[in-house]
Protein backbone atom coordinates (compact mmCIF):
# COMPACT_ATOMS: atom_id res chain seq x y z
CA UNK A 1 0.00 0.00 0.00
CA UNK A 2 0.96 3.41 0.08
CA UNK A 3 1.00 2.59 4.04
CA UNK A 4 2.08 6.59 3.24
CA UNK A 5 5.92 5.56 2.64
CA UNK A 6 7.80 7.17 -0.14
CA UNK A 7 10.64 6.26 -2.13
CA UNK A 8 14.06 5.86 -0.80
CA UNK A 9 15.37 8.12 -2.20
CA UNK A 10 12.95 10.87 -0.68
CA UNK A 11 11.70 9.73 2.70
CA UNK A 12 13.28 10.25 6.02
CA UNK A 13 13.15 8.43 9.05
CA UNK A 14 9.66 7.76 9.71
CA UNK A 15 8.90 6.35 6.75
CA UNK A 16 10.30 3.29 6.58
CA UNK A 17 9.72 0.17 5.10
CA UNK A 18 6.73 -1.09 6.57
CA UNK A 19 5.11 -2.43 3.65
CA UNK A 20 1.93 -3.56 2.20
CA UNK A 21 0.34 -6.55 3.47
CA UNK A 22 -2.45 -4.92 2.18
CA UNK A 23 -5.79 -6.57 0.59
CA UNK A 24 -5.62 -7.69 -2.89
CA UNK A 25 -9.27 -6.36 -3.53
CA UNK A 26 -9.31 -3.76 -6.39
CA UNK A 27 -5.65 -2.01 -6.96
CA UNK A 28 -5.29 1.25 -8.62
CA UNK A 29 -4.69 0.27 -12.13
CA UNK A 30 -7.47 -2.21 -12.20
CA UNK A 31 -5.50 -5.22 -11.27
CA UNK A 32 -5.50 -6.92 -7.59
CA UNK A 33 -3.55 -5.16 -4.81
CA UNK A 34 -0.93 -7.82 -5.11
CA UNK A 35 -0.29 -7.23 -8.67
CA UNK A 36 0.01 -3.90 -7.79
CA UNK A 37 2.30 -4.23 -5.00
CA UNK A 38 4.67 -6.78 -7.13
CA UNK A 39 5.00 -4.33 -9.36
CA UNK A 40 5.46 -1.54 -7.27
CA UNK A 41 8.33 -3.41 -5.27
CA UNK A 42 9.78 -4.64 -8.63
CA UNK A 43 10.34 -1.16 -10.20
CA UNK A 44 13.30 -0.92 -8.07
CA UNK A 45 16.04 -2.87 -6.15
CA UNK A 46 15.24 -0.93 -2.69
CA UNK A 47 11.41 1.23 -2.43
CA UNK A 48 11.69 2.10 1.40
CA UNK A 49 14.68 3.37 3.73
CA UNK A 50 15.84 -0.09 5.23
CA UNK A 51 15.51 1.69 8.90
CA UNK A 52 12.75 1.17 11.38
CA UNK A 53 9.56 3.00 11.78
CA UNK A 54 10.43 6.19 14.17
CA UNK A 55 7.68 5.55 16.35
CA UNK A 56 7.93 1.77 16.54
CA UNK A 57 11.37 2.44 18.23
CA UNK A 58 10.20 4.81 20.16
CA UNK A 59 7.39 2.57 21.81
CA UNK A 60 8.55 -1.01 22.04
CA UNK A 61 12.06 -0.52 22.84
CA UNK A 62 11.34 -0.84 26.77
CA UNK A 63 9.16 -3.67 25.66
CA UNK A 64 9.96 -7.57 27.04
CA UNK A 65 10.50 -9.13 23.48
CA UNK A 66 8.06 -11.92 22.73
CA UNK A 67 5.90 -12.99 19.78
CA UNK A 68 5.41 -10.03 17.64
CA UNK A 69 3.07 -10.03 14.22
CA UNK A 70 4.62 -7.25 11.98
CA UNK A 71 1.33 -6.66 9.61
CA UNK A 72 2.34 -4.89 5.87
CA UNK A 73 6.17 -5.77 6.44
CA UNK A 74 7.41 -4.57 3.16
CA UNK A 75 11.14 -4.77 2.68
CA UNK A 76 11.06 -5.75 6.29
CA UNK A 77 12.98 -3.28 8.30
CA UNK A 78 10.70 -3.23 11.35
CA UNK A 79 10.75 -7.30 11.76
CA UNK A 80 14.35 -7.25 11.11
CA UNK A 81 14.83 -4.74 13.92
CA UNK A 82 12.44 -6.37 16.07
CA UNK A 83 14.00 -9.82 15.54
CA UNK A 84 17.79 -7.82 16.61
CA UNK A 85 16.12 -7.32 19.86
CA UNK A 86 14.64 -10.84 20.87
CA UNK A 87 11.22 -10.77 19.47
CA UNK A 88 10.14 -14.10 17.46
CA UNK A 89 8.76 -11.76 14.85
CA UNK A 90 5.44 -13.12 12.06
CA UNK A 91 5.85 -11.01 9.07
CA UNK A 92 2.99 -10.57 6.65
CA UNK A 93 2.55 -8.57 3.31
CA UNK A 94 0.81 -9.11 0.05
CA UNK A 95 3.81 -8.71 -1.93
CA UNK A 96 5.70 -11.96 -3.07
CA UNK A 97 8.75 -9.76 -4.52
CA UNK A 98 9.04 -7.57 -0.34
CA UNK A 99 8.94 -10.91 0.95
CA UNK A 100 11.56 -11.88 -1.23
CA UNK A 101 13.93 -9.32 -0.24
CA UNK A 102 12.96 -8.90 2.98
CA UNK A 103 14.30 -12.43 3.57
CA UNK A 104 17.47 -11.76 1.84
CA UNK A 105 17.61 -8.44 3.86
CA UNK A 106 17.68 -10.75 6.94
CA UNK A 107 20.22 -13.39 6.33
CA UNK A 108 22.57 -10.63 5.66
CA UNK A 109 22.03 -9.18 9.08
CA UNK A 110 23.54 -10.23 12.71
CA UNK A 111 23.64 -14.14 13.41
CA UNK A 112 20.04 -15.56 14.90
CA UNK A 113 17.95 -12.73 13.78
CA UNK A 114 16.74 -14.74 10.36
CA UNK A 115 15.98 -17.62 12.48
CA UNK A 116 13.62 -15.68 14.56
CA UNK A 117 11.33 -14.34 11.91
CA UNK A 118 8.67 -16.45 10.11
CA UNK A 119 7.59 -14.34 6.29
CA UNK A 120 4.50 -15.28 5.42
CA UNK A 121 2.75 -13.82 2.36
CA UNK A 122 -1.19 -12.86 2.95
CA UNK A 123 -3.98 -10.70 1.69
CA UNK A 124 -5.16 -9.36 4.85
CA UNK A 125 -8.87 -9.10 3.29
CA UNK A 126 -8.83 -12.58 2.98
CA UNK A 127 -6.44 -14.61 5.60
CA UNK A 128 -5.05 -13.49 8.38
CA UNK A 129 -2.14 -15.32 10.34
CA UNK A 130 -2.60 -17.78 13.14
CA UNK A 131 -2.33 -17.42 17.15
CA UNK A 132 -1.48 -14.66 19.35
CA UNK A 133 1.22 -12.22 19.88
CA UNK A 134 2.49 -9.76 22.69
CA UNK A 135 2.84 -7.01 20.12
CA UNK A 136 0.89 -6.40 16.67
CA UNK A 137 2.05 -3.72 14.60
CA UNK A 138 0.31 -1.82 12.35
CA UNK A 139 2.76 0.95 10.31
CA UNK A 140 1.33 3.18 7.38
CA UNK A 141 -1.86 0.27 6.48
CA UNK A 142 -2.88 2.81 3.72
CA UNK A 143 -3.65 1.76 -0.18
CA UNK A 144 -4.79 3.49 -2.52
CA UNK A 145 -6.83 0.61 -3.70
CA UNK A 146 -9.72 -1.13 -2.32
CA UNK A 147 -8.58 -2.29 1.31
CA UNK A 148 -11.05 -3.43 4.23
CA UNK A 149 -8.57 -1.61 6.65
CA UNK A 150 -11.52 -1.52 9.30
CA UNK A 151 -12.29 -5.34 9.48
CA UNK A 152 -8.09 -5.75 9.45
CA UNK A 153 -7.11 -3.45 12.39
CA UNK A 154 -10.26 -5.33 14.31
CA UNK A 155 -8.61 -8.59 13.36
CA UNK A 156 -5.26 -7.52 14.73
CA UNK A 157 -6.60 -6.19 17.95
CA UNK A 158 -8.43 -9.88 18.33
CA UNK A 159 -4.29 -11.09 17.74
CA UNK A 160 -3.23 -8.89 20.58
CA UNK A 161 -2.51 -11.59 23.38
CA UNK A 162 -3.57 -10.51 27.37
CA UNK A 163 -1.37 -8.44 28.47
CA UNK A 164 -0.30 -7.06 24.75
CA UNK A 165 0.35 -4.40 22.73
CA UNK A 166 -1.35 -3.52 19.89
CA UNK A 167 0.40 -0.01 17.72
CA UNK A 168 -1.08 1.46 14.61
CA UNK A 169 0.57 4.43 12.98
CA UNK A 170 -0.72 6.08 10.45
CA UNK A 171 -0.65 9.64 8.11
CA UNK A 172 -3.38 11.71 9.09
CA UNK A 173 -2.91 13.95 6.34
CA UNK A 174 -1.06 14.73 3.05
CA UNK A 175 2.72 15.64 2.72
CA UNK A 176 2.42 19.62 2.26
CA UNK A 177 3.69 20.10 -0.97
CA UNK A 178 1.33 16.93 -2.61
CA UNK A 179 -2.58 17.44 -4.16
CA UNK A 180 -4.77 14.38 -2.90
CA UNK A 181 -3.38 11.59 -5.58
CA UNK A 182 -5.95 9.46 -3.57
CA UNK A 183 -9.08 11.32 -2.57
CA UNK A 184 -11.08 7.69 -2.04
CA UNK A 185 -8.60 6.81 0.87
CA UNK A 186 -9.35 8.40 4.35
CA UNK A 187 -7.03 9.32 6.43
CA UNK A 188 -8.56 8.48 10.33
CA UNK A 189 -7.89 10.42 13.46
CA UNK A 190 -6.34 8.45 16.39
CA UNK A 191 -10.08 8.81 17.85
CA UNK A 192 -11.23 7.06 14.65
CA UNK A 193 -9.59 4.37 14.30
CA UNK A 194 -9.87 3.41 18.05
CA UNK A 195 -13.88 3.56 17.88
CA UNK A 196 -13.26 1.53 14.32
CA UNK A 197 -11.80 -1.19 16.75
CA UNK A 198 -15.10 -1.50 18.41
CA UNK A 199 -13.49 -2.72 21.54
CA UNK A 200 -14.83 -4.39 24.62
CA UNK A 201 -15.62 -2.18 27.85
CA UNK A 202 -13.08 -2.49 30.36
CA UNK A 203 -10.78 -4.96 27.96
CA UNK A 204 -7.87 -2.18 26.65
CA UNK A 205 -6.16 0.53 28.33
CA UNK A 206 -5.13 3.46 25.95
CA UNK A 207 -1.18 4.49 25.87
CA UNK A 208 -1.05 7.11 23.14
CA UNK A 209 -3.34 8.59 20.91
CA UNK A 210 -1.57 11.48 19.36
CA UNK A 211 -1.07 13.50 16.10
CA UNK A 212 2.43 14.84 15.40
CA UNK A 213 4.23 16.64 12.50
CA UNK A 214 7.28 15.61 11.61
CA UNK A 215 10.07 16.72 8.73
CA UNK A 216 10.01 15.13 5.37
CA UNK A 217 11.88 15.59 2.31
CA UNK A 218 10.18 16.74 -0.27
CA UNK A 219 10.93 15.38 -3.86
CA UNK A 220 12.72 18.45 -5.05
CA UNK A 221 15.35 17.95 -1.60
CA UNK A 222 13.87 20.36 -0.13
CA UNK A 223 12.11 20.09 3.54
CA UNK A 224 8.69 19.87 3.75
CA UNK A 225 6.06 18.80 7.01
CA UNK A 226 3.71 15.83 7.05
CA UNK A 227 1.61 14.89 10.08
CA UNK A 228 0.84 11.27 10.93
CA UNK A 229 -0.81 9.76 14.19
CA UNK A 230 -0.23 7.19 16.49
CA UNK A 231 -2.35 4.89 18.73
CA UNK A 232 -1.13 2.73 21.46
CA UNK A 233 -3.14 0.18 23.14
CA UNK A 234 -2.78 -2.64 25.84
CA UNK A 235 -5.30 -5.94 26.18
CA UNK A 236 -5.53 -6.01 30.20
CA UNK A 237 -4.51 -9.16 31.51
CA UNK A 238 -6.35 -11.73 32.25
Amino acid sequence: MTHGQSPADVRTDDETDSGTGRSAGGGPDGGTNQEFWDSRYGESDRIWSGDPNTVLVREVTELKPGRALDLGCGEGADSIWLAGRGWRVTAVDISGVALARAERHAATTDAGVADRIDWQRHDLAVSFPAGTFDLVSAQFLHSPGDMPRERILRNAAAAVAPGGVLLIVGHAGLPSWEANPHPEVHLPTPAEVLESLELPDGEWEVLLSDEHERIQTRPDGQPGTRTDNALKLRRRAV
